[in-house]
């Protein structure tokens, strides 16, 4: 062996036996921190979320009111006017009859002194007619918006008491198909009835919603609400002109 011989050979004696340049022994992992390649990352569910409410809280959404006036003119029949062949006032029974089945019936008063009971102001009453008969009183008139001062004797039909669905038009109208009956309670009815200016009842006449209303505007409302409940309380029908007329006046009163 020549010397550079020698000399490789004692090089890699010596850097064999320095320390810490052994192979070093393979260190395994904690199980626990182990991770495999194939493992699958577990399902972690998404968080529920709520929309947000398009009402304020313990708010529901608005809905519009349904008047039941509303309801009962959807539910008037529409035919076209009968003939008032046959009409008299008579088919309806004595003026004023006490002897009905209506509110007010059989109470000791006919229907007139109980309207007008009902509907004047300051109202006197006549001795001895077991609080009955109305000497006087004030009308604020609800078709006019006037006052009328009421006496009786020779001017009482200042004021008079409406048919709110007049006796005709409710002949023309089914009303002649009823009993004598029926028909003197539809006379009788104080839901029909109405105290009122005696110039604007008779320029009324047997009109209805389609050919009359009440000069006050402001109280077209109350009396079309009336009229639909009582035609629709008695069954009558109604024509196409009169409920394209009750609702057009009605559209204004529920919005």
């Amino acid at each position: 062996m020549d010397v550079r011989g020698a000399a490789t050979i004692a090089l890699i004696v010596a850097l064999a036996a320095t320390p810490g340049c052994a192979t070093a022994t393979p260190v395994t992992a904690p199980s626990s921190l182990s991770v495999s390649p194939s493992a699958t990352p577990p399902s972690v569910a998404p968080p529920t979320v709520t929309p947000p409410s398009m009402s304020p809280p313990g708010v529901s959404p608005s809905i519009p009111p349904t008047s039941p006036v509303l309801r009962r003119l959807d539910a008037l029949v529409v035919k076209g006017r009968a003939p008032r062949t046959g009409y008299s006032r008579t088919k309806f029974g004595q003026a004023w009859s006490d002897d009905v089945s209506v509110a007010e019936g059989h109470n000791g008063c006919d229907t007139r002194n109980d309207i007008l009971r009902r509907d004047l102001r300051d109202v006197r009453l006549k001795p001895g007619t077991r609080d009955c008969v109305v000497l006087s009183g004030t009308l604020v008139d609800p078709y006019t918006g006037t006052t009328i001062a009421f006496v009786r004797g020779p001017q009482s039909a200042r004021v008079q008491i409406d048919h709110v669905v007049a006796l005709s038009d409710a002949w023309q109208k089914g009303a002649q198909q009823w009993t004598p009956d029926k028909r003197r309670d539809f006379a009788n009815d104080p839901r029909n009835l109405r105290a009122v200016s005696g110039a604007a009842n008779q320029r009324k006449g047997d009109g209805d919603t389609a050919t009359w209303l009440p000069p006050n505007k402001a109280f077209r409302c109350t009396y079309v609400s009336d009229q639909v409940t009582v035609k629709y309380t008695y069954g009558l029908w109604v024509t196409a002109a009169e409920k394209d007329a009750m609702r057009r006046v009605l559209s204004t009163c529920f919005t």
